[in-house]
Order: structure tokens, then sequence, then C-alpha cells
């Protein structure tokens, strides 16, 4: 595995936990609240933005305009029973969801969550770095590296994984600092 090659995967871990970090609520309506909701739709999970538009006419609300009406019943009946804590009011063209701001309880619980969030993407740069480590022992025990280059490969590649928990740590006390904001 070439430097580049690890380091495009530890980026697209970080990027993947910067995503995952905005699906979490920090008191303000935000379309990508919705990313990870899926609805039933002609007997196939679909991804809600595929189904409707999401856009937020104000601060505190969320409106999902369907591209088909006969939908709508499903992408309400998906918020409904989804975890993000949201009761989803439909007009018969559009579903609004009003989205309170977070009590103190609620923000606490949320920067555990963005916590663990965290967590998991340090545990994935971690198994791209075990990776990346077998096999420069491995080329070593092939003989095509010395003890030494393999210390010093070893240790770029130490280098480059802390670099990118710095990073993650970094969107983390962003993404706590945003959720505990009042």
């Amino acid at each position: 595995m070439s430097s580049q090659d690890l380091e495009s995967s530890m980026k697209k871990s970080v990027e993947a936990a910067q995503r995952t970090f905005n699906t979490i609520r920090t008191g303000r309506a935000n379309p990508s609240l919705l990313d990870r909701l899926t609805v039933e739709y002609y007997g196939a999970d679909t991804p809600l933005k595929s189904l409707a538009t999401i856009s937020t006419p104000d601060s505190q609300t969320i409106a999902i305009q369907p591209f088909d009406l006969t939908s709508l019943s499903q992408i309400e009946k998906a918020i409904s029973t989804s975890d993000l804590g949201f009761t989803p009011n439909n007009d018969g063209k559009v579903i609004r969801i009003n989205v309170p701001p977070l009590t103190e309880e609620r923000r606490k619980e949320f920067c555990k969550l963005a916590s663990k969030y965290a967590e998991e993407a340090k545990v994935a740069l971690r198994n791209i770095r075990r990776d990346a480590i077998e096999k420069v022992k491995k080329i070593e025990k092939d003989g095509e590296l010395s003890e030494d280059q393999s210390r010093d490969e070893q240790s770029k590649i130490q280098k480059l994984t802390d670099k990118f928990i710095v990073k993650i740590e970094k969107h983390l006390s962003e993404k706590e600092e945003e959720i505990l904001k009042v």
C-alpha cells in the first residue's frame, strides 16, 4: 500500500466521521439530520432524500416535499418510528417537522453520541494502520526491506495515523461546541 493510498483511506475515514457528525442534532433545523433515514417505498428501503425535497424554511422547521404524493404516509411513518424523536405534521402535500430546542440533558446525550462516532472513526484509522504495518512487516520478512527501512516505514504510518486522529478530535470538539451552544 503506497503512502498516497494509505493517506487516501484515512482521509475517507475522517470524511465519513464528518458526515456522521452532521446527522447529530444541534438545536437548529438542518436537512442533514434526515440523511440516514430510509423509507419503505414499494417494498424497498429508499433514502428519504431520493424521495423528496428537504428544506429548512426557518431555523426551527424542516419541510419535506415528496416527489410522489402517495409516499407521504410512508415518509411520515418512517420519521415517526425513527430514533430522531421528531413528530411529523402532514398537511396532505408537505410534511413539516418542528425541531424543538434541545434540553441540557439531550445536548449531553448528543455529545456522548458524537464521542462514540469519533471513537468508531479512530478504530477505523487504527485498522488501516494495522493493515499497512502488517504489509510492511511481510515485505521485510520477504527480504525486500531491511529492518531499519521497515522501522522507518512503520514510523511514517504511525505519524500519518496520529495526524488523522488529531483531525477527528478537532471535528469532535467543533461538533461538541456546536451542540452545547444555546
